[in-house]
């Protein structure tokens, strides 16, 4: 029998020192459970990814000293452990196994992603060689990531002699993921005839966010163990010997969650992650009484707690009297600071100033973005004095069709809802409120509003949210063409507006804060287009 644990664990980039104290806490405590291996996800010991903290030269010594301490420091426990190595002057993607302070093997990842939102070619080399390592009557073949998603890595892992495959894991959450990985595993297992332990990181990263969720099939392609997602700790599989196949245990398998308390869950970790691994003391936001704040303002509740969000009302001639009362009963659910900073007098002493500029030219969307800018200065002022990060809260509808003011809405550190569609920013809202009270109701319901201008409402320069959302997904997630877009039943002028403002605000976007990335395709790392282009989107 063996005794593994799946270390689903949350490190920090670039903190080695950290997530070397970090490996070997977690390694003793698998001791303590009668481990006979612990495995640690992918790049473990730099965090994931580490991108081009990989070029610097202090790396390979620092990498070095981690390893040798933790090797010497749980020499009773084989550890199975993700890093960087530099060899014969090139540098690998690596998982190394270590017992009795030795190196029982090293496996070099051999498909080097590169796509979405990952660049591993800038940095590693491809590894070619497969790695079985006999430990305990059992030979365990090593993967990283990647290299399930091709066949070749791990038939040559069984060639060479394996009977069970550990697999080191950073992959990162979308929608749907954890069903692909699932599918994945079982049609591998079932190929290769070898069961397989897969663990995958957990936590935030910038715009990424892992999951975790790591399990664990037999060689028939079932699920035996499962852990729970976002949740950091060990969890042991069983494996025995029979008749020389390695035979994985029935054990624990947590609940899958659905699709709004998986996503829901990954935005609050993706924040919770980014300020805390920044240092700030909390968030600050603009709460207006409307939807997209609501839930932002929700999520920072359930990641930092209600004594590190501050919100801010800043209320102008065109807010309306529910929007402030909304705003107000959402702050005392929360249990959240709350003021109200009225911000006419400010917003009319710039049209003051600016007014002999302004003559002779007709009102338009400058004076409704002066109210923006005006609530932009405040909150970064609050953010300066206050320490704490300002958290913008436009969504992805808005963020693709440049239907935010730079400078105003879009002032902050970090954004929750970039990467989420403003149909699905009404779901979570509704989802939250099944947990426990957190949104008013009237403001899942009433019609969204900038309140910019009198009676604004969003769709009178917009399509209506189902149908700026279809065509968005349709052209940002799947790359279809304008003509096919309009081919699949929307109008031809819906389609070419929207088109039209996703392409011309790319501007916009390259200077928005980051957010957590929950799709296929979100903007930041995963959707690189010019800002300045002559693309035609017709065919």
């Amino acid at each position: 029998m063996l005794r593994i644990m799946m270390a689903q664990a949350n490190f920090k980039v670039g903190d080695i020192d950290a997530n070397t104290q970090k490996i070997i806490e977690l390694g003793r405590q698998a001791q303590t459970q009668g481990a006979d291996i612990v495995v640690f996800p992918e790049l473990a010991l730099t965090g994931y990814p580490p991108e081009d903290l990989l070029l610097r030269p202090s790396l390979h010594l620092r990498v070095e000293s981690a390893l040798a301490q933790i090797s010497q420091s749980l020499k009773d426990l084989g550890i199975i452990l993700g890093y960087p190595a530099q060899r014969e002057g090139k540098l690998y993607n690596m998982a190394g196994f270590f017992y009795q302070g030795q190196t029982l093997g090293e496996y070099a990842k051999h498909c080097l992603p590169n796509h979405q939102v990952f660049d591993e070619k800038r940095y590693f080399h491809p590894g070619t060689q497969a790695c079985v390592v006999h430990f305990r009557g059992v030979r365990l073949g090593l993967s990283i990531c990647e290299d399930l998603w091709h066949p070749e890595p791990i038939m040559a892992a069984r060639d060479a002699g394996a009977q069970l495959m550990i697999s080191l894991n950073a992959s990162p959450f979308h929608m749907g993921k954890l069903a692909q990985r699932r599918a994945l595993l079982q049609e591998s297992a079932i190929n290769s005839q070898l069961p397989i332990i897969y663990t995958n990181l957990v936590g935030g990263q910038d715009e990424l966010v892992f999951d975790g969720a790591s399990f664990a099939v037999n060689a028939q392609g079932q699920i035996c163990v499962q852990a729970p997602a976002y949740q950091e700790n060990l969890y042991p599989v069983e494996v025995c010997l029979l008749e020389q196949e390695a035979c994985i245990q029935q054990g624990p398998q947590a609940p899958q969650l659905d699709a709004d308390a998986e996503l829901y869950q990954a935005l609050v970790l993706g924040l919770a992650d980014y300020v805390n691994k920044n240092g700030f003391q909390g968030v600050v936001l603009g709460l207006s009484g409307g939807i997209d704040s609501a839930l932002s303002a929700a999520i920072a509740v359930d990641a930092l707690g209600p004594e590190r969000v501050q919100a801010v009302m800043m209320p102008y001639h065109y807010t309306s009297s529910m929007s402030l009362q909304d705003a107000a009963a959402q702050a005392k659910m929360l249990g959240i600071d709350y003021q109200v900073l009225p911000i006419a007098p400010m917003v009319e002493n710039f049209m003051d100033t600016l007014a002999p500029c302004f003559a002779g030219h007709a009102k338009d969307t400058t004076e409704e973005n002066l109210q923006a800018r005006t609530r932009g200065v405040l909150l970064m002022a609050l953010s300066n004095k206050l320490g704490l990060m300002v958290l913008t809260t436009g969504n992805k509808s808005e963020m693709a069709v440049g239907y935010a003011t730079l400078y105003g809405d879009m002032v902050g550190g970090f954004n929750a809802l970039k990467d989420v569609y403003k149909t699905r920013v009404f779901a979570l809202a509704s989802y939250r409120n099944t947990l426990s009270p957190a949104i008013p109701e009237r403001v899942i319901s009433r019609p969204p509003s900038a309140e910019l201008a009198p009676d604004q409402k969003d769709e009178d320069s917009l399509p209506p949210y189902p149908v700026l959302d279809a065509i968005l997904h349709l052209y940002i997630e799947g790359d279809q063409s304008q003509d096919a877009i309009i081919h699949a039943g929307f109008t031809a002028d819906d389609v070419r507006r929207v088109i039209r403002l996703v392409d011309l605000s790319e501007y916009k976007r390259r200077q928005a804060a980051p957010g957590v990335r929950v799709s296929e395709r979100g903007f930041g790392r995963d959707r690189r287009y010019p800002i300045t282009q002559g693309w035609i989107p017709g065919v």
